[in-house]
């Protein structure tokens, strides 16, 4: 019984460590294929007027390598995904039962779409908000703008990536209810803190005006509410199944011999 159990437990160590090379692979190659993206891709956004107009110079002779890396692990890290979603969903599906293979199945795209929803969100209405503020404080000093192309594309990745993460939140919400770890109505007693924690974060990623904190804590703030909603949705998923287990089970008690 127990070389069963070992030969099991080195099976599933050796899926797991084949599906990392999946991943680890699909990665190298978007990475490459990222270096060859970046350039068009920093170019558009150069001439972007959510740029602000302003010229960006080099001070440093690694920039322009600092910068096609940046750019060549955020493409490789948005192709790939996708990819380590499914190889996820491929090594824990067989502990699932049928529908819920169906069910975390759809997890992936709307997990994807979600990322690039929060991307979007943080590029054309965060970062723009942002720009304009701190162009504002730099004519107040009198001083003319004048940005490195390295600090203004780090400055960039860290104003945008956080709210392609914030927005898997529904999903993550998902998956953790669907472990019994989340239910709604533990969800609904931490609102009062939720909103604070999203409020904070909308206050730390904005201007300090309270047009820019309401615009971005609203989508915050419903992407929580929607978080609620579909853990209800799964949480009485949950309960019809207990039901109809123990329904069978109450059966299986009453007629013992019954094949």
């Amino acid at each position: 019984m127990s070389v069963d159990r070992d030969m099991t437990m080195i099976e599933h160590l050796t899926e797991l460590r084949r599906r990392i090379i999946w991943v680890l692979a699909v990665f190298a190659l978007a990475l490459i294929a990222g270096l060859f993206l970046a350039n068009p891709v920093i170019t558009y956004l150069k001439e972007s007027p959510l740029a602000g107009g302003v010229p960006l110079k080099s001070f440093h002779p690694s920039d322009a390598l600092q910068v096609y890396m940046q750019f060549a692990f955020v493409i490789g890290m948005i192709v790939t995904l996708p990819v380590a979603l499914f190889h996820i969903w491929r090594f824990v599906s067989p502990g699932l039962r049928l529908q819920e293979r169906r069910m975390t199945l759809y997890f992936i795209p709307v997990a994807f779409f979600l990322f690039i929803a929060g991307l979007a969100f943080g590029y054309f209405v965060v970062f723009p908000m942002v720009m304009q503020f701190m162009a504002g404080i730099t004519k107040g000093m009198e001083a003319d703008p004048n940005y490195g192309i390295a600090q203004y594309f780090s400055f960039l990745f860290n104003m945008v990536i956080p709210f392609g993460v914030l927005f898997e939140l529904p999903i993550v919400v998902m998956f953790l209810t669907r472990l019994r770890i989340l239910n709604p109505m533990r969800l609904a007693k931490m609102r009062r803190i939720a909103y604070f924690v999203l409020a904070v974060i909308a206050i730390t990623l904005t201007p300090p005006d309270f047009l820019s904190d309401f615009m971005v804590m609203i989508p915050l703030l419903i992407l929580y509410e929607v978080s609620i909603w579909l853990s209800k949705v799964v949480y009485r998923k949950q309960l019809k199944e207990d039901e109809e287990w123990e329904r069978n089970y109450d059966t299986m008690e009453e007629n013992p011999l019954t094949p």
